[in-house]
């Protein structure tokens, strides 16, 4: 597998772009030129919450690109390859932990309904058909809308939506491998059920769920970059694509970088996740592989 991913030229691209957006999130303080400071807030509810703030400067308002302001100024004269080096953060951070999150209740709730059926099924995959008979999309901005606009809401939002496809990949994945003979060796031994479904079931059924994850990386980016451009997501002044894009359409004609840079970052890592699952795909599958 490994031999076949060297030699497949998308599967590398993907790979290499997906690394380099990685370096740049794990680096960030020492890449970007401006960096934020955090302020604790509190709540009339008594909570306290902490606001990103960056440096304004009026008097640098839509600089183009230059030597000291890579990417430009922005209307507040904040500089913007800063804030999207930093945004790099926050998109892997939403990516990974909805994703991370809804593969683990997919795991847990789809292994169950497949292996032990019966009334357990029908009642698990019945709420999995209530979740996924609504456009997630709308789900997503009901709960966003619903929570408010804060990078752990849009989160949170995310993972009541994706968390069922995965419990129904998985299902179907437990339900053609739980009559397999190594399975039937391990009841025969006097293997409990959740140690056959979590030590040989679960294991043997993640080649489809680690595309799924690939794949669904980006269009989790893409959703929560949507959710920040219409005011649901990231609160004002953060440093987050989607939210940065919104705030740069209204200077596309006159500030052109203010809204392409965080554009192209979307487009560069939604893609490397894209080209990194296609190819996992076509090497899991020995079908795809001839």
């Amino acid at each position: 597998m490994l031999h076949l991913f060297r030699h497949s030229l998308l599967s590398m691209i993907g790979l290499i772009l997906i690394l380099f957006v990685i370096i740049i999130a794990l680096f960030a303080p020492l890449i970007a030129i401006d960096h934020p400071s955090y302020a604790q807030i509190t709540t009339e509810q008594g909570t306290i919450r902490v606001e990103e703030r960056w440096t304004i400067n009026f008097q640098n308002k839509l600089i183009p690109p230059n030597t000291e302001h890579l990417f430009g100024t922005d209307d507040y004269g904040r500089d913007i390859f800063s804030m999207v080096v930093y945004g790099t953060q926050t998109s892997l951070k939403i990516c990974l932990m909805v994703v991370l999150t809804a593969t683990i209740i997919g795991i847990f709730l789809g292994g169950i309904a497949g292996y032990f059926g019966g009334k357990i099924d029908e009642l698990l995959m019945r709420v999995t058909d209530v979740f996924l008979s609504i456009p997630y999309l709308i789900l997503a901005l009901a709960v966003a809308a619903a929570l408010g606009s804060s990078i752990e809401n849009i989160m949170l939002a995310l993972i009541v939506v994706w968390w069922p496809q995965y419990a129904r990949l998985l299902r179907g994945q437990v339900l053609s491998i739980r009559e397999n003979q190594y399975v039937e060796a391990a009841r025969s031994i006097g293997a409990s059920g959740w140690r056959i479904l979590f030590r040989h079931v679960v294991p043997n059924s993640f080649a489809p769920l680690l595309v799924q994850i690939t794949l669904d990386l980006g269009a989790v980016l893409l959703v929560a970059a949507g959710l920040s451009f219409i005011g649901l997501g990231a609160p004002p002044g953060s440093a987050e694509w989607g939210l940065m894009i919104a705030m740069g359409r209204t200077h596309m004609f006159h500030a052109w970088w203010y809204a392409t840079f965080p554009g192209l970052a979307i487009v560069i890592t939604v893609l490397g996740f894209n080209l990194l699952g296609d190819g996992i795909r076509d090497i899991t599958d020995p079908r795809l592989r001839r």
